[in-house]
């Protein structure tokens, strides 16, 4: 299953050229879902539907469904016991209500479950392409992280249980009720072992460029794309794979544009800025149309603008944004790129298995393949755009 997932600064239009590709891929016989993971959702709105979509997909048309995630249903779905055991325990300390909710609720939750109907969808295999309509940039950056952040909260759940609550909690509780009360029975660590199990190989779908691509929306403004060139480089430091720059909302240069001629001209600046910066990316121009892009007649039309004839889920830009080699001397070396990155915003360090990239408020803890084990990260530097950080045996590096 292809998977391509668009996001942008908010505003720019990114739910349109989405929906629009989504459209655009149905009609070529693609069998299609479309879904937001925005918490504002607009999806229904593009599509010109009467109602809000549901958490569960709707055909609308010919080979194109769609749906906008609900967590509270999926949080109910897939975690509704262990949210009544925390409900529970809270009530029991006089905490209820909304707060004893959030207090169920593990780090990186609300953006896993969106990310595990991905994989839900592609071992179905009920559809050949996934168009994901995501919410704005920063909250796109917090939901392509949700598998890390998600699985070592898991991982400190799990270990508090094997460590403290079987050896130590569990034969204290046969003794003392109030104790026992608190410990979880056992189908409460089933669902989170259920979760864990889902999460189990979205990170390596996510990143494989031969089935998932990001797609960046923008618009020919400064502040915009300079959002567009961040969200490029933690995209990248992530490991996902950016494939197209679809600009948005350019106005015609061959016609008169009144009071609008000015920022004509300021959009055509821009315009070079944006080929500039993200070449060899194929990008994509989008039109500003007379009316708003509503309704599968008007989504058609901008489809036809961004894609023409071609296939949208086309492959167009593969080169994946990080690569493990062995060289030749027996040592071994990761390459990130991190297009745009700030050198002084970036910190890098090894904690045992795993290799942590910060730049400014984001971080990626990533998990280190078995061939890198007993070695340690040597002296990183910056080649271009990239990232090198090599690895050398642990004797070694000590000498």
């Amino acid at each position: 299953m292809r998977t391509l997932i668009f996001t942008g600064k908010g505003g720019v239009g990114k739910t349109s050229v989405a929906a629009a590709t989504a459209l655009r891929a149905a009609d070529l016989g693609i069998r299609t879902l479309v879904m937001s993971t925005d918490p504002a959702h607009s999806l229904a709105d593009s599509l010109d539907l009467e109602g809000p979509l549901g958490p569960e997909p709707v055909q609308i048309a010919p080979n194109l469904h769609a749906l906008e995630v609900s967590i509270h249903h999926d949080i109910e779905s897939n975690w509704g016991i262990v949210r009544e055991h925390f409900a529970q325990l809270m009530a029991e300390q006089g905490v209820e209500g909304i707060l004893a909710d959030e207090m169920s609720i593990l780090p990186g939750m609300e953006e896993a479950f969106p990310l595990i109907r991905i994989k839900t969808h592609k071992d179905q295999g009920d559809y050949d392409l996934l168009v994901i309509d995501c919410a704005p940039t920063g909250e796109t950056l917090r939901l392509l992280s949700a598998p890390e952040t998600f699985k070592w909260a898991i991982n400190m759940l799990r270990g508090a249980e094997k460590f403290v609550i079987k050896p130590l909690l569990r034969p204290m509780g046969k003794l003392n009720p109030a104790l026992g009360k608190m410990i979880a029975p056992t189908e409460v660590y089933d669902a989170v072992d259920d979760m864990f199990a889902q999460m189990v190989g979205v990170t390596e779908a996510l990143t494989n460029p031969l089935e998932t691509s990001v797609r960046l929306v923008m618009n020919p403004e400064k502040m915009v794309i300079k959002e567009s060139q961040r969200a490029l480089t933690y995209l990248s430091m992530y490991g996902m794979t950016v494939d197209t720059v679809v600009v948005n909302k350019i106005l015609p240069v061959d016609q008169d544009s009144g009071y609008l001629n000015h920022w004509k001209d300021v959009q055509q600046r821009y315009l070079q800025d944006v080929e500039h910066s993200f070449t060899p990316l194929p990008i994509y121009h989008v039109p500003y149309y007379a009316e708003e892009v509503v309704g599968l007649d008007k989504l058609r039309a901008m489809s036809r603008d961004i894609y023409g004839d071609a296939d949208p889920t086309e492959i167009v830009y593969k080169e994946s944004p990080m690569d493990l080699a062995k060289l030749d001397d027996g040592t071994y070396r990761i390459k990130i790129k991190l297009p745009f990155a700030d050198v002084n915003q970036l910190d890098l360090f090894q904690n045992g298995d795993e290799l942590v990239i910060q730049i400014g408020d984001f971080r990626r803890i990533m998990t280190l393949p078995v061939s890198l084990a007993g070695q340690e990260a040597g002296q990183a530097e910056m080649e271009g755009d990239w990232l090198i950080v090599p690895f050398y045996a642990v004797d070694r590096v000590s000498t």
